[in-house]
């Protein structure tokens, strides 16, 4: 995941998945090719920093059969993120739960997701708020040769 080419340019580094996709870990160190002309994270490279997530870790929760993605994504600003800023986000069991109970007969599920982007001394950077969208995909008809 390191190597995607939408997060490696950015300096975005997964530096831990839960083996239970229950959370992530993500950093960034703001380096002077990947800062902004005031030497700080661009919002672009913020936002990277959660994008994706959330939806990867409801999907591995779930498995296949389900459609997921972001329908709302929003990222407040509070200080500018210099040295190296860090995310936790977390997706835990009975959320999931609560997503496979409500999607069990089609109907869809949008749930509200928050996490803070702090900097090496734990002071707020940002704040990324996400609606996540998931609904069970129809299985395929099965095919008669």
């Amino acid at each position: 995941m390191n190597l995607a080419p939408s997060l490696l340019f950015l300096g975005v580094r997964v530096e831990r998945f839960a083996e239970d996709w229950t959370s992530a870990e993500i950093s960034l160190r703001v380096r002077r090719w990947n800062s902004n002309h005031n030497g700080a994270a661009p919002g672009w490279s913020l936002f990277a920093m959660t994008d994706p997530f959330f939806g990867m870790m409801a999907n591995g929760q779930l498995g296949q059969g389900y459609r997921i993605w972001n329908t709302t994504a929003e990222i407040e600003f509070i200080a500018p993120g210099r040295g190296t800023v860090r995310s936790t986000m977390l997706m835990p069991h009975n959320l999931v739960d609560d997503i496979r109970q409500t999607t069990a007969n089609g109907a869809k599920s949008i749930t509200e997701h928050e996490t803070q982007i702090v900097d090496a001394t734990g002071a707020l950077v940002a704040r990324a708020r996400q609606q996540l969208y998931v609904r069970k995909t129809q299985p395929a008809p099965a095919t008669h040769s």
